[in-house]
């Protein structure tokens, strides 16, 4: 029973705790055990909570003994990201100005898995103050990709991604204002979803740019993160950006079936200039569908030529509003690379701002009246693999370009739009993921889950796992 947990997912996990065969405790030090083994590879944690951690298993075994168990998630061992805030624990977000910030209560989505069960093993590093994408923190060190140590996990929610990936822990919470939960989850080959604007609160997230940012689940398999988002969504009138729309349970959504689903294709925008690897794989996934009875249909989306910069008029603003005090008084003690993006963020005038938000508006109305026509989009979550500690490029196609610009082109969209999307692995290009990104209206998680479990059920990872397993 104990060979090898910490590479079992939640929904493999969860009947063997349900059934009190497996102990909560028994779990949470395995998972502590091969998080802290692993520590000194992938880099991954900013603190682990042994202590409080088997001390809560313990509490949470006697629930279950006592017939009381809760769920899906009660019993599981879990790290989130270190922008959510834990009372009385340390948030740095992965930042020297914040190395020493206690918050004195927890985040709404903290609230909702302690409800639920979950037990807390740490925090998890991230780009410094989510504002990156290659986790390569200046003050922490890189956290290192389990496939390969050499390559980037993605970011900002490096951490999250390689823990998960790597075994570290079972499941995580990411964040996302511009592909920060899919960038990881493609890069480290794992299930990363960006829920619908306000479905999840952020009410006790440190925020990157307001109007962009999302929290969202990063798991092994769809089941687990359709199991999880059932968790954190839900209303808060603490968030003033959440929306009181009921949420479904989305676990019973995952039939597989998409017999006469129709998928939409952008070739203009989402596959322009995309490594073949990556385009062969993802094309080889929607044909996978449509061998299974979906139908493809080509659209236009004529605004998405406008997103790359409204989308980067509006982080650049909000982020450099957020954090202008510091830059002001202490600007030695943020990061060289987000250092250069405060102080772009003071640039742009109201004029730009207000520009970008009307461009903002147009691209949902167009998404909108694409989704009349459609079911999902489909796309690569990222034009190339990971890359390189270090590099600020990528390798597309025996180029190399740049690596932030071109990281988030496909990604970002969903945020200017706030529409949910989900990166799911469909293979590798050599012994790196490469993920599928399947988008769609507002408040239809429950569909795109689907549409990703079908991808899923065809098995296109073969079952790999990262070699770090081999090399502990």
């Amino acid at each position: 029973m104990t060979t090898d947990l910490h590479l079992k997912s939640v929904e493999e996990l969860a009947p063997l705790l349900a059934s009190k065969s497996l102990s909560p405790v028994e779990l949470t030090k395995a998972i502590l055990d091969f998080a802290e083994e692993s520590q000194p590879k992938i880099n991954s944690y900013m603190a682990f909570y042994r202590e409080e951690a088997l001390a809560r298993a313990k509490e949470v075994e006697q629930e279950i003994l006592q017939g009381h168990y809760k769920g899906m998630y009660h019993g599981i061992p879990m790290a989130l990201k270190d922008n959510l805030y834990f009372k009385d624990k340390i948030t740095t977000m992965s930042s020297k100005i914040h190395k020493d910030f206690v918050s004195d209560y927890d985040a709404t989505v903290v609230e909702k898995l302690r409800d639920a069960g979950v037990i807390f093993t740490g925090k998890l590093s991230m780009h410094e103050y989510a504002w990156g994408i290659t986790n390569n923190n200046p003050h922490y060190g890189p956290v290192r990709n389990p496939w390969d140590l050499d390559k980037i996990p993605g970011g900002s929610s490096g951490g999250s991604g390689a823990a998960v990936a790597a075994g570290a822990s079972v499941a995580s919470l990411g964040t996302d204002t511009a592909g920060s939960i899919r960038i990881p989850s493609s890069a480290c080959g794992i299930v990363g979803l960006k829920p619908t604007h306000g479905r999840v609160s952020k009410y006790g997230c440190y925020p990157l740019a307001w109007s962009l940012d999302h929290i969202g689940p990063m798991t092994k398999t769809v089941k687990d993160a359709a199991g999880l988002l059932e968790v954190i969504a839900g209303f808060d009138h603490r968030d003033p950006t959440c929306v009181n729309v009921p949420v479904d349970n989305y676990e019973k959504q995952l039939t597989g079936k998409i017999k006469d689903l129709v998928i939409g294709i952008n070739e203009e925008y989402f596959f322009n200039n995309v490594d073949a690897d990556v385009e062969k794989a993802v094309r080889a996934s929607i044909q996978s569908l449509v061998d299974s009875g979906a139908k493809v249909e080509v659209v236009r989306i004529p605004s998405l030529q406008y997103a790359e910069w409204a989308e980067l008029v509006t982080s650049l603003s909000e982020a450099a509003a957020i954090h202008h005090s510091d830059l002001q008084k202490r600007p030695q003690d943020f990061g060289d690379d987000i250092r250069l993006l405060f102080e772009l963020g003071e640039l742009p005038s109201a004029v730009d701002y207000l520009q970008a938000q009307q461009v903002r508006r147009q691209i949902k109305q167009e998404f909108t009246e694409i989704f009349n026509k459609v079911d999902v989009l489909i796309s690569p979550t990222l034009p190339v693999v990971a890359s390189t500690i270090g590099d600020d490029f990528a390798e597309l196609n025996g180029q190399k370009v740049d690596l932030i610009d071109n990281i988030i082109r496909f990604t970002g969209p969903s945020n200017l739009t706030g529409l949910p999307a989900l990166s799911v692995p469909c293979g590798f290009k050599g012994n790196l993921p490469i993920g599928l990104q399947i988008i769609g209206p507002a408040f239809k998680e429950g569909r795109i889950l689907n549409v990703g479990y079908a991808v899923e059920q065809a098995n296109p990872q073969r079952n790999r796992k990262p070699n770090i397993f081999a090399n502990i």
